[in-house]
């Protein structure tokens, strides 16, 4: 017999025992071992970076239009943040593990890193940058209402009560630089997140310099379009008016960005394409074959194609538009674009795992409904920061607050929800 029956007999028997392999891959790929809650937790965590570039636009950059959704984007990004360690903690199987990160710290991993990254970013940043904000508030809400609401105000305020001109003007001052600082926090708390694939060489997928970069403006995209999605939903429920100078401006700097985000994936694209080394015909297998649906389809077409041209439009056509079309078509866009960045997590962490080293086979993924990686378990996980944000939004952002009143510094009245 010779050797090429030979291995032809032996491939034959290896896919009658594994039929969810294709081709040629080495036995300790059969199975993806990076699944549903890793695709989370980038996603979540971009999220939570997203949403604070936009509340830095008030902030930082004096973009007063954007001053309705100032408090409600940095309370999204609180309720995202508080969530975005859960994927990581269920996927370690052992949560307790997580403190021999912060006890035994190995720096030369970046994944390690994550801890003292996420405990700056919540701790020297949002919180405080928060603290600053509200601590005017949290005086006149703790003398105002009664009982253990009032109480819980009065504990926030942690003991500084000064609400004198020049205490407020401090307050406003050190809110400024702590925006500054968590500029550079945001970006790096994501940016890590596409370092730990863009560093894996082995894998021509991952491997690439251009993944942190990718990862950041995807998060500033997806960011973005949480608080379009969430500040429309919530003017709907409350029967508020949707201010239309505010939900322009968001959708002009979700445009921008989505235009960017865009153009850097294709570069990365096209520059694979014209390198086209060993890897290159494995990989547009993978994209036009496995991943069709939820690359070609979802994230290009309905993720990106779509929400740019509905978004250029009301850029171009803006006066010929009505108010209440635009409106739609900016919450729409938002949608997409928020699948459409899922997606582009889905992609890069299961597709990343479904070719082989040999780079001559392919294995299958399934996710299952119920267990630890199960797609429930993902829901409940993309629920829970929604769940948390309206908690925040019953306790922090009254419902009869005039929109002027959400600007850096300037008190809220009280109302009930």
């Amino acid at each position: 017999m010779s050797p090429a029956i030979f291995l032809a007999q032996i491939g034959a028997e290896a896919h009658a025992q594994l039929p969810h392999v294709e081709g040629y891959a080495y036995p300790n790929e059969q199975n993806v071992l990076w699944s549903v809650l890793i695709v989370i937790y980038p996603y979540i965590t971009g999220l939570v970076a997203g949403a604070f570039i936009m509340a830095s636009l008030v902030r930082v950059f004096n973009v007063k239009a954007l001053t309705p959704v100032y408090r409600l984007a940095l309370l999204t990004a609180l309720a995202f943040l508080l969530c975005a360690p859960l994927p990581l903690l269920l996927h370690l199987g052992h949560p307790e593990r997580c403190l021999e990160v912060m006890m035994t710290p190995h720096l030369s991993s970046p994944m390690a890193m994550f801890g003292f990254v996420y405990a700056w970013y919540i701790m020297a940043v949002l919180l405080l940058e928060l603290w600053l904000d509200y601590r005017h508030d949290f005086v006149r809400w703790g003398q105002q209402e009664p009982g253990l609401k009032g109480l819980m105000y009065r504990w926030l305020t942690l003991g500084v009560k000064d609400v004198s001109p020049a205490a407020l003007h401090f307050d406003d001052r050190m809110g400024l630089v702590v925006t500054i600082i968590g500029i550079p926090s945001a970006f790096l708390l994501h940016g890590y997140v596409g370092f730990i694939f863009g560093s894996i060489k082995a894998n021509p997928w991952w491997g690439n310099v251009l993944m942190p970069v990718i990862f950041v403006f995807s998060a500033i995209v997806s960011g973005i379009a949480l608080c379009v999605f969430i500040y429309t939903e919530l003017s709907w429920f409350r029967r508020k008016e949707v201010d239309d100078d505010c939900i322009d401006e968001m959708g002009k700097f979700l445009f921008y960005a989505l235009l960017v985000d865009f153009s850097i994936e294709s570069l990365d694209w096209l520059h694979r394409l014209y390198s086209a080394d060993e890897s290159i015909h494995v990989l547009k297998q993978l994209a036009a074959g496995k991943l069709f649906y939820t690359m070609l389809v979802g994230q290009l077409c309905l993720g990106t194609l779509i929400p740019l041209l509905m978004l250029g439009a009301t850029q171009m056509f803006r006066e010929e538009i009505p108010n209440f079309v635009r409106r739609r078509l900016y919450y729409f866009s938002a949608l997409l674009i928020m699948a459409g960045v899922l997606l582009m997590r889905w992609n890069v962490v299961i597709g990343g795992q479904l070719f082989s080293k040999s780079l001559r086979g392919f294995t299958t993924f399934k996710l299952e409904l119920s267990g630890q990686e199960g797609w429930l378990v993902g829901l409940g996980l993309m629920l829970l920061p929604f769940l948390i944000l309206v908690l925040l939004i019953r306790i922090f952002l009254p419902v009869e607050k005039a929109h002027g009143a959400e600007a850096p510094g300037a008190p809220t009245p009280v109302v009930s929800v």
